[in-house]
């Protein structure tokens, strides 16, 4: 009796659970098949079933938070990656990357780190790496892009921002890693070469703090400002009276968003007669539109090396900048005379002339012409002569320049507002607007783009 009654109960139980654990895995089918075709949004209700119905297997929890994170169903994803008691290389990555886009940056982060304890992933380490380099912690970024290029040599942007962050902490590692960019990627290589001049050169001089500052300068010149402003601070922790690395600093916070007046100030009171911290801090005043302060700070660079053009031409600016062309074009013209044999300075004179539709056919087109002959190759030089041929008047020699220069140079954006300017003139208004356009696009949120989209409205309302 007591048989029947345990086969009659295992009967009941059979036909009780056996659906469910068919239905389980029926729903594990359908969602490997819904992830196939991408449709994860299914493939995430299927694996939530399949959990509940078989809750031995943990892992589909793990598998409905992955579907759930793809399909971008941030919150479900979360929920249920947190379910699993176990999680794999790819579920750390989506419960990471899901915390990060609700914008729970602190969550995200210690995701990151447990699953880099589990797992030696080159993945999970770009992720910590990235989180540390928006909360500005250089060392850790640093150490996870260590881990990151151990697992993964080939990736040529770990390497390189690996350098960049060595040449401010461990100068004398940085190279190995530029090197490791360049040969990945030969389009690195021109600001890899900046970076090792520059530690190559800092290598030579004996002041610590100094050496900060030759630094900090090469990352400014490839645009990592932010870093540059590292390595200034530093200059100026090995050495507080260091007038010049204030100067740069005040630069530097100013190309990274800040207002940066009170360490250029601090440098002039360091050390006021220092070219470099006058040249900066006219810069600041130029980018305030104070023209008088700047043209006083250049004219003292300018008694100070009389015989460095570069000070010449920023006088220039700051004259034809405060209206007064005449002057400017004394001080442009003593810069060429000074440097005769630099194509730049020439093209400076050329474009004062044409901005300004001064001494155009005299000087300006000469000067342009003059550029040209002492550098063939170079497209600010060959624009420069374009829109001196459009501010001559003679748009068809324009038309023909500007179009050679976006022929060799198509990224040079200026020859093409230049071009389109052309255009308007000669009343081609479909390939100005096609012009201003491109470059509107190509830069949206660069200067030239900008400037396109002003001249979109004003011609194209």
């Amino acid at each position: 009796m007591k048989n029947k009654t345990w086969l009659v109960l295992l009967a009941l139980l059979a036909a009780v659970i056996l659906p469910i654990i068919f239905t389980g895995y029926a729903e594990i089918k359908k969602g490997q098949a819904k992830s196939a075709v991408q449709n994860y949004a299914s493939a995430a209700d299927s694996y939530e079933r399949a959990a509940l119905y078989l809750p031995w297997r943990s892992d589909l929890w793990e598998q409905a938070g992955i579907a759930a994170s793809e399909n971008g169903n941030l919150t479900d994803a979360i929920t249920f990656l947190k379910r699993a008691p176990k999680l794999s290389e790819r579920g750390w990555l989506a419960l990471a990357s899901s915390y990060y886009n609700t914008g729970d940056i602190p969550s995200a982060l210690k995701a990151y780190q447990q699953g880099s304890q589990v797992y030696e992933s080159a993945s999970l380490y770009a992720g910590l790496a990235f989180i540390y380099r928006q909360q500005k912690n250089w060392s850790a970024e640093s150490d996870a892009l260590k881990h990151q290029t151990k697992l993964d040599g080939g990736n040529v942007y770990a390497h390189y921002r690996l350098g960049l962050l060595l040449t401010v902490l461990e100068p004398e590692n940085a190279l190995p890693e530029l090197m490791s960019a360049s040969s990945l990627d030969p389009e690195t290589d021109s600001a890899v070469q900046t970076l090792r001049a520059a530690l190559n050169i800092s290598a030579t001089q004996a002041d610590k703090s100094q050496q900060m500052v030759t630094r900090g300068r090469a990352l400014g010149l490839v645009q990592e400002w932010e870093l540059s402003v590292v390595a200034f601070e530093k200059a100026i922790t090995l050495n507080a009276e260091n007038a010049e690395a204030w100067a740069w600093l005040g630069e530097a916070k100013q190309q990274a968003g800040q207002d940066g007046s009170v360490e250029l100030n601090r440098a002039v009171t360091l050390d006021g007669r220092s070219v470099i911290v006058r040249a900066l801090r006219g810069l600041y005043f130029d980018r305030q539109k104070k023209y008088p302060q700047m043209l006083a700070e250049y004219l003292f660079a300018a008694k100070v090396e009389p015989a460095n053009p570069a000070w010449q031409a920023s006088v220039g600016d700051a004259y034809a900048k405060g209206g007064d062309l005449v002057a400017a074009l004394t001080y442009y013209q003593s810069a060429v005379q000074l440097a005769s044999n630099d194509s730049a300075y020439w093209r400076l004179l050329a474009l004062f002339c044409a901005d300004n539709g001064v001494h155009v056919e005299d000087v300006g087109l000469p000067a342009a012409q003059k550029a040209v002959e002492l550098a063939p190759d170079d497209p600010l030089a060959l624009d420069a002569l374009g829109w001196s041929y459009f501010s001559s008047g003679r748009y068809a020699n324009a038309e023909q320049t500007l179009l050679g220069v976006i022929s060799r140079f198509p990224g040079h954006l200026p020859a093409h507002i230049h071009l389109a300017m052309t255009y308007i003139a000669q009343g081609n208004r479909t390939s100005a607007y096609t012009e201003l356009t491109y470059v509107r696009d190509a830069n949206a949120s660069g200067a030239d783009g900008l400037f396109a989209e002003q001249l979109l409205k004003k011609y194209f309302p």
